[in-house]
C-alpha cells in the first residue's frame, strides 16, 4: 500500500557525491523464489498521480498473488526519487521518461537501468488569458520547466503548433535564435512543480505543465490551449532500478506493470487521454 509521503529538499542533491556510470535497459529476472505466502517487499518511489495510483492498483489487486508487496513512497519533485534510488532508500522508482533519465545519468553519474514504457502523460499548455494558439501574441511570455531533460519536449510542442521552428533535442528556451523563435516569445523558467501556479499569473500568457502536475492540480487537458500529440510519443514513463540488481521482485513488478489489468486500469481511470498506456 501507499505508506509514506516523502519530499526531500532539493538542496540535498548538491550534498551527495555520486559516482557511477550510465544506465541500460536490461531487466532483472523473476524466478521461483517469490512466494505468495511470504511476499517480498520492495520500496518503490513515485510521483503521486498517475504513477502512485497505478502502483496502488498493482499492490491492491495483483501483487499479493505474484509474491510481492509494494511499499510506495511518494515524491513531489523530479530530483529526489533518483537520489533515493542511488543511496539505497528505494529499490526502484517510477516517474521518469527516457530523455530525463538519460540527462540524469549523464549529469549525475547514476548507475541505473530501466524497463519498458508503461504510460504517457501528455504535456499541455494552459492560459488564463488566451483561448487558442492563434490568440498568443508576438512577444508573449511562456512559462517552461528549467529541467534540461524536459525543456526540449515543451519547445517541440510549441514547434508543432507553429510557435517555434527548428527545435533540436538539446535546444534551450533562453538561447533560441530569431529563426527558431520568430514570434519573439519570452520564456520564464521555473521548477516543474511550480509552473501550475503560474497559469493565473497576469505576466504569463502560457504555462507548459508536466502531465503528472496537471493531474495533481485537478486540471484537465480538455481545457488546455495546447496538448502534446499522443502519436509516436517518445516520453513513456518506466520503472528504473540500480544496475545489476537482480531482485526477482523488481522483475515481477515490471511484468505486472505491463499486464492487461494495468492497461485496462489506465484506460478506465483516465478515459479522456490525460494518461494513456504505452504498451
Amino acid at each position: 500500500m501507499r505508506k509514506a509521503l516523502t519530499l526531500i529538499g532539493t538542496g540535498l542533491a548538491a550534498a551527495l557525491a555520486l559516482t557511477a556510470c550510465g544506465g541500460s535497459d536490461s531487466t532483472p529476472s523473476a524466478d521461483a523464489t517469490l512466494d505468495p505466502a511470504n511476499p517480498t517487499t520492495i520500496t518503490v518511489g513515485a510521483t503521486p498521480v498517475p504513477q502512485g495510483r497505478i502502483l496502488e492498483f498493482v499492490d491492491e489487486n495483483l501483487a499479493k498473488d505474484a509474491g510481492i508487496d509494494l511499499d510506495i513512497k511518494e515524491f513531489t519533485d523530479y530530483q529526489t526519487p533518483n537520489i533515493a534510488l542511488s543511496d539505497g532508500s528505494l529499490d526502484a522508482n517510477y516517474f521518469q521518461h527516457l530523455a530525463f533519465f538519460d540527462q540524469q545519468v549523464a549529469d549525475k553519474g547514476y548507475d541505473f537501468e530501466h524497463g519498458e514504457g508503461i504510460h504517457i502523460e501528455p504535456y499541455a499548455g494552459f492560459s488564463s488569458k488566451h483561448q487558442s494558439v492563434d490568440d498568443i501574441p508576438e512577444g508573449a511570455t511562456v512559462a517552461v520547466t528549467n529541467d534540461p531533460g524536459n525543456q526540449p519536449r515543451a519547445l517541440k510542442m510549441l514547434e508543432a503548433e507553429g510557435l517555434l521552428a527548428g527545435i533540436e533535442d538539446d535546444s534551450a528556451a533562453l538561447t533560441l535564435t530569431d529563426e527558431q523563435n520568430p514570434k519573439g516569445l519570452k520564456f520564464e523558467e521555473n521548477q516543474p512543480e511550480i509552473l501550475v501556479q503560474l497559469i493565473d499569473d497576469p505576466k504569463v500568457d502560457l504555462a507548459i505543465i508536466n502531465g503528472n502536475f496537471i493531474l495533481d492540480a485537478g486540471l484537465n487537458t480538455d481545457d488546455a490551449v495546447i496538448v502534446e500529440s499522443a502519436e509516436n510519443n517518445p516520453y513513456a514513463n518506466f520503472l528504473a532500478w540500480k544496475a545489476g540488481d537482480d531482485n526477482p521482485a523488481i522483475a515481477k513488478l515490471e511484468e505486472l506493470l505491463h499486464s492487461p489489468d494495468v492497461k485496462k486500469f489506465i484506460e478506465e481511470t483516465w478515459p479522456n487521454g490525460d494518461v494513456f498506456p504505452a504498451f
